[in-house]
């Protein structure tokens, strides 16, 4: 997977409140994922828009494209190119920090825009000794704990995908992730199952953009 990030500050609100000023930063960004013909990508919203569904952040795909959603199972999504739209609907949430396997039958790339999310940010793990389907709510790359703050735990387990599935297991001797730390681009998500009786039910970050 390859992709792109640029964000951009578009503008700085500037508030008064309770006789202090309060300075309001948005900033706004982009990013390519690029999805060779007929293979899975495990792609990753890591953007905030007004409406954060398969439909508006996916519009338009190659006929015959497909979207998985992972709930225990995948539930299926094609884009119909006669209606162009997606089917059964549209309206699956991709909210950011959420992932999904995407394939096109010819080479595309999708593009993501939105706001890039600051502040105390949390994406639930819940149920533990369940496989989620989630990623950094931040576009980042980086270490899954190293750098994205993913808060491994003994028993832990993250699946990377790469036209095939690869396990990596946080070590409860050496607490550490095994056999590395695994590393994820931009727009990248995984399969993530955190150990019954795990003290962390959520994936929690203080970000700032610089």
């Amino acid at each position: 997977m390859k992709a792109l990030v640029c964000a951009a500050a578009l503008a700085a609100g500037l508030a008064t409140a309770a006789a202090q000023n309060v300075y309001s930063l948005n900033v706004v960004g982009y990013y390519n994922v690029a999805c060779p013909a007929g293979q899975y990508v495990m792609v990753a919203n890591q953007l905030n828009t007004t409406n954060n569904t398969l439909g508006s952040l996916i519009p338009i795909a190659p006929a015959g494209s497909e979207f998985l959603k992972w709930a225990g199972g995948w539930t299926g999504y094609t884009f119909d190119d006669l209606d162009m739209e997606w089917k059964p609907d549209g309206n699956a949430s991709f909210n950011p920090g959420e992932a999904a396997l995407f394939r096109s039958p010819d080479a595309t790339t999708l593009t993501f825009v939105g706001e890039v999310l600051q502040g105390n940010l949390s994406t639930d793990l819940t149920p533990q000794d369940a496989y989620l389907a989630r990623a950094s709510m931040v576009p980042q790359a980086g270490l899954l704990s190293t750098d994205l703050g993913f808060p491994g735990e003994p028993g832990d387990e993250a699946l990377k995908w790469a036209g095939g599935w690869t396990g990596y297991t946080f070590d409860d001797l050496d607490l550490e992730w095994k056999p590395s730390e695994p590393t994820f681009a931009v727009g990248e998500g995984l399969l993530i199952k955190k150990a019954a009786g795990g003290g962390s039910t959520a994936w929690t970050r203080n970000f700032t953009v610089q």
